[in-house]
């Protein structure tokens, strides 16, 4: 069965994002007292008293004024209400109730069997007794929290727990993490939304939007994929706002936890130098990785050999990358969406793949056959066997009588012959010299 839904939503400023880091157990959303911080749905998996759920955080709900940005946040409160099987409706216990936390309960009210308002600011509990006034909203008794010190956060998670009717499910398979990255306005909200078929995360023409890394789980031939569409990063030097900063930092911590990235590059600018330094902070990471060309639909002059030329041009600035799977796309029209979804799952199955121990020793007798390792007058490198030690991504060791004197050249060799025998589409390889024991 599928696993359950909860949505925070509520006014800005009432502290949704900071209920949603207590429940969940992390500064995993963007806390700042300047309202409309949070602009997207956020998600995350929580476990409590036997449920299993999803925990999503929304942008600061607010009555149509026309702009743009406040109505495309309506949006993604609505599309969460939507989804949910229970709705987190926080108001603010200091401030009473609010002509906007009356406007919101009315949009509510069609889903009033699975809303719980959760009464927040509430720091005087047993003594607080403000979080009655909010009956009149008429969604029943409210529950007093105070997200920022935690007082009744486990009576609110207790009543959460009898509120949902769906038990969490063993995983049919391990989900695969997929963080989309690249630079600020190159299409990853856009090309998030296509690939999960629904406007999960603002779209606009002013580059940074995003702001946190927001997750959003898609079933796939038997798999799941957890989406981490995250904010733009640019080089440090450009980064001066506070918020900016966090969601930089986000953005590397979703890179740290990804299986496999999806980077996106803008067809009609091509790799930045950006683009490379975010690409090699991936293969450090050792998360399988794609380069999603977006916007090809907007090249005009292309015939079969543009891509090949470009690829080819991108693994001279960067030999790494030769591993690398390109696709290109079209986050507008989804042209080859579909393709960048069988990629994933194909280099996330590539990551994870062993080599028995004896081909790995036939090959590398081979690799060491057709090109000796560069020797010193009266100080033979000796290769004695190798064995393949970990994956995820792939790792090999090595065994020889003097390992620092193996260059880095010739392990570069060693790495794309294993390449060349195994495939490893998208993943790095990893490769350790270790010195023979002495027989003493």
């Amino acid at each position: 069965m599928r696993r359950a839904t909860v949505a925070i939503v509520g006014r800005p400023n009432v502290g949704k994002s900071t209920l949603f880091n207590r429940i969940v157990g992390g500064r995993r959303a963007i806390v700042d007292e300047r309202p409309g911080v949070t602009r997207d749905r956020h998600f995350a998996p929580v476990e409590w008293s036997g449920r299993s759920f999803w925990l999503v955080d929304t942008g600061g709900w607010t009555e149509t004024t026309g702009d743009s940005l406040e109505a495309s946040i309506r949006r993604q409160v609505e599309l969460a209400v939507r989804d949910a099987d229970a709705v987190l409706f926080v108001v603010d216990t200091q401030e009473g109730l609010h002509p906007l936390d009356q406007a919101m309960a009315e949009v509510l009210r069609p889903f009033r069997d699975r809303v719980l308002v959760v009464a927040n600011k509430a720091d005087a509990l047993p003594e607080e007794h403000g979080h009655h006034a909010f009956q009149r909203l008429g969604f029943g008794e409210p529950i007093p929290v105070s997200a920022v010190i935690g007082k009744g956060s486990g009576d609110l998670l207790e009543a959460l727990a009898e509120h949902l009717t769906i038990r969490a499910q063993p995983e049919e398979s391990e989900t695969i993490q997929v963080a989309i990255i690249g630079r600020p306005n190159v299409g990853k909200s856009s090309l998030a939304n296509q690939l999960l078929g629904e406007e999960r995360s603002i779209v606009a023409p002013e580059p940074g939007t995003t702001r946190d890394a927001i997750d959003s789980p898609l079933r796939y031939h038997g798999r799941t994929l957890n989406f981490i569409d995250t904010a733009g990063l640019r080089r440090r030097s450009k980064v001066v706002d506070e918020i900016e900063f966090y969601s930089s930092l986000r953005t590397e911590r979703a890179i740290e936890r990804a299986q496999v990235c999806v980077l996106v590059v803008d067809a009609s600018q091509g790799m930045h130098a950006q683009d490379l330094k975010i690409a090699e902070a991936v293969w450090e990471q050792g998360a399988g990785l794609i380069i999603a060309v977006n916007k090809w639909d907007l090249i005009a002059e292309k015939d079969t050999a543009t891509a090949r030329r470009g690829e080819r041009a991108v693994v001279d600035r960067m030999p790494a990358l030769r591993g690398v799977p390109f696709v290109y796309v079209s986050a507008l029209t989804g042209q080859r969406v579909r393709r960048l979804l069988d990629l994933i799952l194909a280099v996330a199955a590539e990551r994870s793949r062993r080599i028995p121990t004896a081909e790995v020793n036939r090959v590398m007798r081979g690799l060491v056959q057709r090109n000796q390792p560069p020797q010193h007058a009266g100080r033979e490198i000796k290769i004695y066997y190798a064995s393949q030690v970990g994956t995820a991504p792939p790792a090999f060791a090595m065994v020889v009588n003097r390992p620092e004197a193996v260059d880095t050249a010739y392990q570069r060799y060693l790495v794309n012959g294993f390449r060349e025998a195994w495939g490893f589409s998208g993943s790095p390889v990893r490769l350790t010299l270790r010195r023979k024991r002495s027989k003493r």
